[in-house]
């Protein structure tokens, strides 16, 4: 066998386990990413793909102390109803979309070892999502204004590369739809413009391997039943 070839095998082999080996974890270290690192693990991220080489993505990294403030503002406004999306959130989900997703659930729940009579440790860990599972970095993922659904599936893309980044690396992440409930205080409180239209958040840093949420892993259909080929 050649070594290009060889090579070849060991890139592909370790792709595969950088791929099947990110989740999302909700259980982070109180660990901070150092700057240097954050930067080049972004700027490997720029390399995603985008229609045209548009790069139609804006995103705000807060770490440390100023994340955990943000966490409370955020936790306090949900809290109180203070819900204000900048994309409306109304999908509805059947047949074998709503199966997934209340596996999915049902997944996560067991690994906590919250019951589905206990709508109270559901409440706490839903609400957990908002102080950003005590990760010690949040990044927070924008269209400029005006732009729609094909944007969005570029800035998906540019996620999805980010966080296949920080598991090649080490690091752990959780894609956050909720963290998209309150975009106006995310705004004031960075002092982004409004034109800054937020589509959804990513916690992410060191994962604590103690925490039972990240005991979670869900499953994956087999590729017959979403693929066709022609």
């Amino acid at each position: 066998m050649s070594t290009q070839l060889e090579n070849t095998i060991l890139n592909a082999n370790n792709f595969r386990q950088v791929v099947e080996g990110r989740r999302s974890i909700r259980g982070f270290l109180d660990k901070e990413i150092p700057q240097s690192d954050l930067e080049e693990l972004f700027q490997l991220a720029q390399w995603s793909p985008s229609n045209c080489n548009t790069q139609p993505w804006k995103v705000a990294v807060v770490s440390g102390q100023r994340c955990r403030d943000l966490g409370s503002k955020i936790s306090e406004a949900m809290m109180l109803g203070d819900i204000q999306m900048d994309f409306p959130y109304d999908g509805v989900y059947e047949g074998d979309y709503k199966t997934r997703q209340h596996q999915a659930a049902a997944d996560l729940y067991s690994a906590m070892g919250i019951t589905r009579e206990d709508k109270a440790g559901r409440g706490e860990a839903f609400m957990r999502n908002f102080d950003f599972f005590g990760a010690p970095h949040v990044a927070f993922f924008f269209l400029p204004e005006g732009f729609g659904i094909r944007e969005a599936a570029d800035l998906g893309m540019f996620a999805q590369t980010f966080m296949l980044t920080l598991t090649a690396h080490g690091l752990g992440s959780c894609p956050q739809t909720a963290l998209s409930f309150q975009p106006h205080i995310v705004r004031k409180e960075l002092g982004l413009s409004e034109d800054n239209k937020l589509l959804f958040g990513i916690s992410f840093g060191y994962p604590d391997s103690t925490s039972p949420a990240n005991n979670c892993a869900t499953d994956r259909e087999d590729c017959d039943k979403v693929v066709s080929f022609f």
